[in-house]
């Protein structure tokens, strides 16, 4: 099969805008400024309780169908770390997303680190060799935590560059027949890159990070973001090292997709 010219438009969905009618209570002991006090099932909480509190976004009415927000601790290399973590499901209730802020002890404005992730159960979970994306992600994390401030946005919905888990099995199974990840794709009816980042964006808008330093090698996921808004003031290399199980995927992505890799 001849190469294929590679595209990654994002779907065309109507971005609304975001309002914020409601005030904070004065008083209110929360253990995060972002925490506010919240409904859950039936009782007022606050970001102190650790609670998770599912409810309308309060800057993104109309935007967002829920949203939840809490602090989640994670062991990382030996060493607890805290994160805010914002869940996000968007307004069509058809995709979830999860972004987890890290922030130095008294961090003043400062232009954040982002990884946009895209999620891959066979890669991030299970450890797969035949993608790069558990390296990835384990990279991401250790960049973010040593950073003054970052923010990684996972992104279930995007396995398989958005073709869904059965269908990236299936090409897969092409790639075993000695096509490219480009053509295995195509072969099986399925796009090259299926991706929409507008949700991505919202959720940066959100948590008001408008400007950030975007960790990815791939020339499209800037532009996409750029679409939605989003000002990428420097796309910062997140290269791994190949394996002999990789090397022919990564080789693709950098000669058939222009990752700078």
């Amino acid at each position: 099969m001849p190469n294929a010219p590679v595209s990654a438009q994002p779907l065309a969905r109507e971005m609304r805008t975001a309002s914020d009618g409601e005030a904070a209570a004065p008083g209110r002991a929360l253990a995060a400024p972002w925490l506010e006090a919240v409904h859950v099932n039936g009782r007022e909480t606050n970001g102190a309780e650790h609670a998770i509190a599912e409810r309308p976004s309060r800057t993104a009415a109309g935007v967002f169908r829920d949203t939840a927000r809490t602090i989640l601790p994670v062991e990382y290399q030996g060493r607890e770390i805290s994160f805010e973590a914002h869940a996000y499901e968007d307004e069509s209730a058809s995709y979830q997303a999860l972004a987890l802020v890290h922030r130095a002890p008294g961090i003043a404005k400062e232009l954040p680190l982002v990884r946009v992730h895209s999620g891959c159960v066979t890669g991030d979970i299970f450890h797969s060799l035949r993608c790069d994306c558990y390296p990835q992600l384990q990279k991401a994390i250790d960049r973010i935590v040593d950073s003054q401030l970052g923010v990684i946005i996972y992104l279930p919905h995007h396995e398989g560059r958005g073709i869904g888990l059965v269908a990236k099995i299936k090409a897969y199974a092409a790639q075993d027949r000695g096509l490219d990840t480009v053509d295995a794709n195509l072969s099986i009816g399925a796009p090259v890159d299926a991706r929409d980042y507008q949700l991505a964006a919202k959720i940066l808008k959100d948590l008001s990070f408008s400007g950030i330093r975007l960790l990815t090698n791939n020339p499209l996921k800037v532009e996409a973001l750029q679409r939605h808004g989003i000002d990428v003031v420097e796309q910062v290399q997140h290269a791994t090292s190949p394996s002999p199980h990789n090397a022919r995927y990564l080789a693709t992505k950098r000669e058939r997709m222009a990752h700078k890799l």
